[in-house]
């Protein structure tokens, strides 16, 4: 074993598929000499040159489109969007070519590329540069969503997303980057979608999270278990396709549930999540769910109302604590 930080584990991930895959490819804003926007291309142009690892101009939609042909034509395009934030530029491109092509040509044309973006705040970017667009990506059917909470999983999903025949959005939180975890010495096996993970094992409290957002729930989760209160920790990994079975087993059990998630409350996963809940396990529910998650308001640029604005370890413990006492 080894401790390696994500952005290690996302660029070896892509180093070792252009060597296998002749089809794969990289474009995106400043991706070559400059190594992307937080490193996690950095030195690739160096071994596989500029054909492979290719700089684009500043169009979203042009770069998403570029991929789409791509792909169709039979190449292997890995785009990156500097920020989640600028997918809406590319929305078109998503919601009426790439997740549709699949389904208006009867199977026999896919357009499989993977489209990586940072995602999150907690770096003081402002308003423009650090939302959470999981809840609007998930009312696209035919796309993929992968929301890897660690190094591993990181490797195992995108390794998973390049042999694939869907578009998949593989959503990095930017506070990840720089988090060193224990992997193997060499890559991680891939991991198929729609698999969650038990992150940690309890008995009275499910947490369910994604993201980022599994670091705050295991850190609860652990001065929870200071209280006598045990608490189950699901990292979900994706979003689309989804693992309620897992899910719900977890809530079944433990009769509570607390649902953890970045974005903004109104018109989140969380309230997903919760009504499937709901509708499968309504009646091992002991307690009424809840939703831990940002308020209805852009990301502040300033870091003192940044950090009280999102969520963190001390407010997920708090709303853990006070449910699991109801």
């Amino acid at each position: 074993m080894r401790n390696e930080t994500y952005t290690t584990l996302i660029r070896e991930t892509l180093a070792d598929a252009l060597r296998r895959d002749p089809r794969v490819f990289l474009l995106g804003e400043d991706i070559g000499t400059y190594g992307g926007a937080f490193g996690v291309t950095r030195g690739l142009i160096d071994e596989f040159g500029p054909e492979r690892i290719r700089d684009t101009p500043i169009s979203e939609a042009a770069i998403v489109g570029m991929a789409i042909g791509a792909a169709l034509s039979g190449l292997r395009p890995v785009v990156e969007i500097m920020f989640m934030d600028f997918l809406t530029l590319a929305l078109d491109q998503l919601i009426n070519q790439a997740s549709k092509l699949r389904y208006v040509h009867r199977g026999q044309q896919t357009a499989p590329f993977v489209l990586r973006t940072p995602t999150g705040g907690g770096r003081g970017y402002g308003a423009t540069h650090s939302q959470c667009f999981e809840s609007l990506l998930l009312t696209i059917p035919g796309i993929q969503i992968a929301c890897p909470a660690t190094a591993a999983d990181a490797s195992g999903l995108l390794q998973t997303a390049l042999t694939g025949e869907n578009p998949v959005i593989f959503c990095e939180h930017k506070l990840l980057y720089p988090r060193r975890f224990a992997v193997p010495d060499a890559l991680p096996q891939p991991l198929p979608f729609g698999r969650a993970r038990i992150a940690r094992r309890g008995d009275d409290l499910t947490i369910v999270a994604w993201s980022h957002a599994v670091l705050l729930a295991e850190q609860a989760a652990a001065q929870l278990e200071g209280e006598e209160i045990s608490v189950e920790v699901i990292d979900l990994r994706t979003l689309a396709p989804l693992d309620m079975e897992t899910v719900c087993q977890s809530v079944a059990r433990t009769g509570r549930v607390l649902i953890v998630e970045e974005g903004p409350l109104t018109g989140g996963v969380a309230g997903e999540i919760g009504f499937r809940i709901q509708e499968q396990v309504a009646g091992q529910l002991t307690a009424p769910m809840r939703r831990l998650a940002a308020p209805d308001a852009p990301v502040p640029a300033a870091r003192t109302l940044e950090t009280a604005m999102l969520p963190s370890v001390a407010s997920v413990t708090a709303a853990a604590l006070e449910l699991a006492t109801l």
